[in-house]
This record gives C-alpha cells, sequence and structure tokens, in this order.
C-alpha cells in the first residue's frame, strides 16, 4: 500500500512546475549516470534533452525516468528559517518571578527527498529516502535536546554553547515498499495526527517521525487496510526511574578507551535484619536493553471524506542486573555479603501496551482544503505512545517547559519496587484535536489544543521513599513535610493550545507565525519551587520553623515565526 508511510510536509498541496524543475533534474540525471554505468547507459551527450529526460506520469507529477533505466525518479527538499521567543517566566501560584536563560532560539534546516518508484508483476517497487540537516540555537525546545540523548545531533562543546548550540545531520526515511512490506526507517505506524499542522510540536500525541521498522499492509478494498509492524523499541524508550547515578566507569573496546559512561541506578533492599525488615541495600542498572521489538497493529479506513484509524502498541520495559562498579550498602552496620544477604530476584522485565483512536474529517464545505483531526490514547509503561513527553522532553527522566521552571516533570515508563526487584508500569492518557481552515487559497491558519495526564503505579512513591534514610536520595521519607513536597514520581497533568496563521504568495512558500500556551502541574497538592528557592533539601524543608516556597503549576508561552520553501 504505496504512500501509507507518511512522508509529511507543510505546504499547499499540489503538483509542481515543470519548468522549474527541469532544469535540477536535468543535471541530477547527470550525476546519475556516472562512469560505473556508462557501458549500460545510452550516450546523452548525443542525445536531445527530451529524450534523456523523459517525464514519468504513471505515480504523479515531477517524476522523471532515470536514463537507462524504467525507474522513476523524483526529487524533493526544503528550506526553513525559524526564530522563537520563550520567555524563562515561571508562575507559581503562591510566588511569581522570571528566571535566567535562554529567550530567544533560532533554526536553520535542510532537507532532500529522493523517491524512486518501478513497476513490477507485483505492482510498484518504492524506495524513499530523506535526509535531514539543521542548526538549531536556544533555549530546550528549540535545540531538541531529545536528538542529544539518541544520537541524533551535535552538542557544542563550548563554555558559551553548550546546551544551547546543535547541528544535526539525520538519516530521516529510508525505506523499501514492495506488495505490502515496508521496511527500513520511517514514521511509526502508530501515529495518526502526529503534530501535522504544528510548528513547535506542542500537543501530545505519539509522533515518532523516524523509527526503523519493518510491516506488512494488507489492503481489503472499500477502503480497509490492516498493517503488522515490527519496530524498534530505541525510539520508544523512556528511562526506568533511577534514584541515583553509580560511579562512572570506562567502556573499552580493544585496549582503547571508546568513552566513559555513569549509568544510572536504584536501590533494592537486599538484607534483612532478624524480623524481617530492609537494613541493607544494592544497586540495581536501570539501562533499558533492546530485547524485543515493539509489535504495532493498526487498523485504517480511507474514503473521500477522511480517515479513521484505530492503533495498538506492545511495549516491553526492562532494566539490567545488580551494578557491581555502583555496589554498596549496609546490614546492621556491615556491608552486605553473600553471607547476609537475600538474593535479587534476576532482572525483571513488563510488557507495556498503548491504544489509539484517531478520526481525520475533511471539511471542503468550509473552504478546500479544511480538515480536522481528533485523537486519543491511553497507555502502560508507554508514554512516548501517549506523547506525554512530547514538548518537555522525550527520553529524559524529568524535563521542565521552561528554563528555572518550579519543578520538572517526571516521564518514567516504570519503576523498580525496592522490596521485589519487579517494575511497575505508569499510566498515561493523552486527547488532541486540531483544526486547519484556508481563510482563502493563500491564506491557512491552524488551532489546536490537547490533554494529557500521567500516573505512577499506586504505591511505587512511597516504596522509593523507604530508603531515603540509607541513601538520602528519591522522594523522601514518607509522612515528612519534604516528602509531601518533593517533586520526584509526582502524577502530574500538562495541557496545550496553540494557533498559527501562514501565508503563501507562492505555491510551496510559506511565512508563517505560532503561538502556543502550555500548563503543567501535580495532579493534587504542592511541589517545592526549585526555580526560584533552590536550596530547599530535606532537612531545611522537615524543620517546621522555615518557610518553603511551593508551586502549584508551571505556564510556559512560545511565539515561532517561520520561513519555509518547499521545491
Amino acid at each position: 500500500m504505496i504512500g501509507f508511510v507518511r512522508a509529511r510536509r507543510v505546504g499547499h498541496p499540489g503538483d509542481r512546475t515543470k519548468r522549474g524543475t527541469r532544469g535540477l533534474l536535468a543535471g541530477v540525471a547527470g550525476l546519475l549516470s556516472l562512469p560505473a554505468e556508462a557501458a549500460e547507459l545510452p550516450d546523452r551527450r548525443k542525445m536531445p534533452l527530451a529524450e534523456s529526460l523523459r517525464v514519468c506520469s504513471a505515480y504523479g507529477q515531477a517524476f522523471f525516468f532515470i536514463p537507462g533505466t524504467d525507474t522513476c525518479l523524483r526529487l524533493s527538499g526544503r528550506t526553513r528559517f525559524e526564530y522563537a521567543y520563550q520567555p524563562s517566566l515561571s508562575r507559581t501560584g503562591n510566588n511569581a518571578g522570571t528566571t535566567p536563560g535562554d529567550y530567544s532560539g533560532f533554526q536553520g534546516r535542510a532537507r532532500i527527498n529522493l523517491d524512486a518508484r518501478t513497476q513490477t508483476a507485483y505492482g510498484a517497487l518504492r524506495s524513499f529516502i530523506r535526509l535531514d540537516t539543521g542548526s538549531r540555537t536556544g533555549f530546550a525546545t528549540m535545540h531538541a535536546g531529545a536528538l542529544n540523548r539518541i544520537g541524533g545531533a551535535f552538542p557544542a562543546t563550548g563554555l558559551d554553547g553548550f546546551g544551547r548550540v546543535q547541528q544535526q545531520l539525520t538519516l530521516d526515511k529510508a525505506f523499501v515498499q514492495f506488495a505490502g512490506l515496508t521496511a527500513g526507517r520511517a514514521s511509526s505506524f502508530f501515529d495518526f495526527y502526529a503534530h501535522d499542522f504544528e510548528f513547535v510540536v506542542a500537543s501530545l500525541g505519539s509522533d515518532i517521525a523516524s523509527t526503523n521498522l519493518a510491516a506488512y499492509t494488507a489492503t481489503f478494498g472499500q477502503g480497509f487496510a490492516a498493517t503488522l509492524s515490527l519496530e524498534d523499541p530505541s525510539f520508544r524508550h523512556t528511562p526506568v526511574y533511577s534514584a541515583q547515578n553509580a560511579v562512572p566507569r570506562a567502556v573499552v573496546d580493544s585496549g582503547s578507551l571508546v568513552f566513559a559512561q555513569t549509568n544510572p541506578v536504584t536501590p533494592i533492599f537486599v538484607g534483612y535484619d532478624a524480623d524481617g525488615r530492609p537494613s541493607g541495600l544494592g544497586f540495581v542498572d536501570t539501562i533499558q536493553r533492546n530485547r524485543m521489538p515493539d509489535m504495532v497493529g493498526v487498523l485504517r479506513y480511507d474514503q473521500p471524506w477522511g480517515s479513521a484509524q484505530l492503533s495498538g502498541a506492545l511495549h516491553e520495559v526492562n532494566h539490567g542486573l545488580m551494578d557491581s562498579a555502583g555496589f554498596s550498602g549496609t546490614h546492621r552496620g556491615s556491608p552486605v555479603t553473600l553471607a547476609n544477604n537475600r538474593t535479587p530476584r534476576a532482572p525483571s522485565s513488563a510488557i507495556g501496551w498503548a491504544v489509539q483512536g484517531g478520526l481525520k474529517v475533511n471539511l471542503p464545505f468550509i473552504a478546500a482544503g479544511d480538515t480536522l483531526y481528533l485523537q486519543a490514547a491511553y497507555g502502560e509503561g508507554t508514554a512516548l505512545y501517549t506523547g506525554l513527553p512530547a514538548y518537555n522532553g522525550p527520553w529524559a527522566q524529568a524535563a521542565s517547559a521552561v528554563q528555572g521552571a518550579a519543578f520538572s516533570q517526571f516521564f518514567n515508563d516504570g519503576v523498580i519496587n525496592p522490596f521485589t526487584n519487579r517494575l511497575e508500569l505508569t499510566t498515561s492518557v493523552s486527547v488532541t484535536a486540531a483544526l486547519l481552515h484556508y481563510w482563502t487559497p493563500a491564506v491557512r491558519s491552524a488551532v489546536f489544543g490537547s490533554y494529557g495526564a500521567l500516573t505512577f503505579a499506586r504505591g511505587a512513591r512511597e516504596a522509593q521513599g523507604a530508603f531515603f534514610a540509607l541513601t538520602g536520595t528519591g522522594p523522601g521519607t514518607p509522612g515528612t513535610r519534604f516528602f509531601d513536597l518533593s517533586q520526584v514520581l509526582r502524577d502530574s497533568y500538562r495541557f496545550v493550545v496553540g494557533a498559527n496563521l501562514i501565508w503563501s504568495p507562492v505555491k510551496e512558500f510559506d511565512i508563517g507565525v505560532e503561538a502556543i500556551y502550555t500548563r503543567y502541574g501535580p495532579s493534587s497538592g504542592r511541589i517545592l519551587d526549585l526555580g526560584r528557592f533552590p536550596s530547599q533539601g530535606p532537612a531545611f524543608v522537615n524543620n517546621p520553623a522555615n518557610p518553603v516556597a511551593t508551586a502549584d503549576k508551571v505556564d510556559a508561552i512560545q511565539v515561532r515565526a517561520r520561513v519555509q520553501r518547499d521545491f
């Protein structure tokens, strides 16, 4: 089912002019007939351009035959400039103020697409390649810290540039489609709306534009299709909760130091007194391994009025062994040993799952191109399937929407129970709506909004607090004021609303501006405002004579301007 894998772009629908493309195609055709293939290809220097560059109309506009082959190729791309302003203002309920940080962000991006198709007895054989590159600076949601964590970008190392200057070069797409098979690097089949109308990528919802997968799509006629996809779990991992880091360890390959790594670890009880009360502990490596692929299933229905999709996914959450580099603990005043400990369980895993329903409705009776999206998702151990961390920071244990914020949201898919060494999964839910409207053929705008909530397993926070007296890490000792106000593993919510306005004076050329407002906070109670007063440690907070600064929400506003040309 060619075309089921999305290769999204923002811009006017429609075909490109032949005249604007022909000169470029001539140069590409020259590159495609280098000396390695000269013996098999005709000498184009003796051929008229019309013969060496034949238009291929079987797959739409802007395709041409690669000289000497029956393969049709389309070359396209994009250039983009963006500037954004996000004040570091953190409104915190009973306190308000500004905190130092980056207010501005810049971004320059480029994209090249190659789409090659050959007709066979089994239908079209398609290969698609997309290369993305960019330079981003400024605050966290502009320079995309998540791309650093997954190896998709190169951060600056200079004192003034670290954490705010980033260069990116990624293989965004590279897949083959043939007779229902899709294999390679493509957008996750689970996704539906995936921020199609947005600049900032602020609303909630799954949006994994680049993952490695192998999928089969069966079409049943009348617009019905079903897909089963095995997908790389690496791009869906959010960290298992870690209370602290182990000592840094050096990773050596063939006698040479490759890199130094600090393993996140969390304590589990391995020593008990005569009455069975925990008195000693060790540390479990919480880094997730790739042990099984994500399994994604999709049912889809496409009609002239729009589309409907039901998606489901299974995703393994796991952790490693006892971490010997970071192992420590006591047992009635003595180190934990093989003689006095209780053997911990083997590394545990849990199967998370997610479901999502989406509806896309075309609204031509309002204006040509008008579209409404509605989407909802629910998951356990699958925050990146419901999209809760989309704006604040995917793949981070905890992140904030703005520098100097009162607190950070925790996005862990699982928490290890220190008494049982079992993983307890986190629940998340999100709902999203987006509407695109064309005021004129050259002027369009979108409005969008979403709400989501994340809830940790019942009792998980209290269990993590049980070792606070031994390690001084985690949410604090249950029953204390510090525990009640700590931001660690707090259930949270977030909502966002936004709108943009885009003018396209020429086809495939956009000038636009977008504004978003987002708020997040604890689902109940208040949290220590560490942006205003970072030195509120357990001893200070637990002293009832000391006043504390608290917050019940964080607000963020971002305005972003864009100039973009697609070709």
